[in-house]
């Protein structure tokens, strides 16, 4: 696993949270979880990262999705491969712009949709940056807190799930250390 973990915090069903901070594009994880617009063009941020060091295929495999399916609902997500990423999947997460309103269940919803995908897959383990908090201006700190609330009930609510093990990374130390904060007030001060 490439990145530093700054924290491990146990999880419903003996599975790890681990709070990560380095390029979730290098990730050798079964899925990583890219913060995504609704048409799934990957530009900028985290998407843009991707499919820059992913290949291409990623975007091309992301436009036929969308019009196979149309636009990805707010909320919502959806799957590729990962191209020449360590990954072998990219789930496309569309979570809320702050101002848009209800946008704690949103990216709660995102959250768990993912989540839901990577059960539905079969896999072990999945990395996520904090979907909403760059561009789209959703507050650090609540976003870290909707996320354990959201894999903590996810797992609680899904006993069954495949995953064993879900990374939350993100390559600015502000974000990595608001999520470590965040790791240490759920699950006690030390690793574990």
């Amino acid at each position: 696993m490439s990145g530093e973990i700054l924290f491990t915090c146990k999880a419903p069903g003996d599975r790890e949270i681990q709070v990560v901070r380095g390029d979730l594009t290098k990730e050798e994880v079964d899925a990583i979880v890219n913060a995504a617009n609704e048409h799934l063009a990957h530009g900028g941020g985290v998407a843009g990262a991707i499919v820059r060091r992913g290949g291409w295929q990623i975007q091309e495999e992301s436009n036929r999705w969308v019009s196979e399916h149309g636009p990805v609902p707010t909320g919502s997500a959806a799957i590729t491969r990962a191209g020449a990423l360590p990954a072998k999947y990219v789930i496309h997460a569309v979570g809320p712009v702050w101002g848009s309103g209800d946008e704690v269940r949103k990216l709660s919803s995102a959250i768990a949709s993912a989540l839901s995908i990577a059960c539905d897959k079969d896999l072990s383990s999945i990395a996520f940056p904090a979907i909403s908090s760059g561009i789209f201006g959703f507050p650090k700190d609540l976003c870290a807190k909707v996320f354990f609330d959201t894999i903590f009930q996810y797992f609680e609510d899904h006993p069954d799930c495949s995953l064993r093990l879900v990374r939350l990374t993100n390559i600015d130390r502000l974000t990595a250390e608001i999520f470590l904060k965040e790791a240490q007030s759920r699950c006690g001060e030390s690793q574990g």
